[in-house]
């Protein structure tokens, strides 16, 4: 297993996306995903939509960072040339070979591209080729059908549903469905079943 290190700069890249870590002035990038699309955060447990939203955004992930919790990724599409949206590894746990991966949202105009199965080809890739992770862990509003789908085209597994698991923005409790890829799926099938989606 390799070292994490929550100061490096790890950069992912392949011909289509390039994810960079988040930074402060990273707002100036994405400002306007949180002023003009917020339809976007329908389902987020962190919001980003309205006047200051996006700076508040971006100032829990990367607290999320410096207290070694979290690492956060602005996510740069190279096929527009624009800057499309953000995700990141959270719940890391380097002593257990587990982090959850998540937080993830793309502009409107950048979904449903294709864009989102190379960002995670290649997370995925990072997790378990790079730094040893033996698990990677999704979670969704149980109500998020168009993420529990995409997650499932990426070879997820559904385990099941945490009840009332997290408090929602909106009030009341949200019911998360929680979802894996374990690393003997990721060497058995999944990485070559998600690279062959690339092409």
């Amino acid at each position: 297993m390799h070292a994490f290190d929550f100061t490096k700069d790890y950069i992912l890249e392949d011909d289509r996306v390039l994810l960079r870590p988040l930074r402060t002035d990273d707002l100036e990038h994405l400002s306007h995903f949180g002023a003009e699309e917020p339809e976007i955060w329908r389902f987020s447990l962190v919001r980003a939509g309205g006047e200051g939203g996006m700076k508040r955004y971006l100032d829990i992930a990367l607290a999320g960072k410096a207290d070694k919790k979290e690492y956060p990724f602005i996510v740069f599409d190279k096929k527009t040339q624009q800057y499309a949206g953000s995700t990141r590894f959270y719940d890391i746990q380097l002593s257990n070979q587990t982090l959850q991966l998540g937080y993830t949202w793309y502009g409107k105009n950048f979904q449903g591209t294709g864009l989102n199965r190379h960002c995670k080809f290649l997370l995925l890739q990072f997790a378990f080729d790079e730094i040893g992770m033996l698990r990677v862990e999704f979670r969704a509003d149980k109500n998020n059908a168009r993420s529990i789908a995409a997650m499932k085209a990426i070879g997820c597994t559904e385990e099941g549903i945490l009840r009332q698991n997290v408090p929602n923005p909106d009030g009341g409790r949200r019911d998360s469905m929680i979802l894996s890829i374990l690393k003997s799926e990721w060497d058995d099938s999944v990485r070559e079943m998600l690279r062959s989606k690339l092409t």
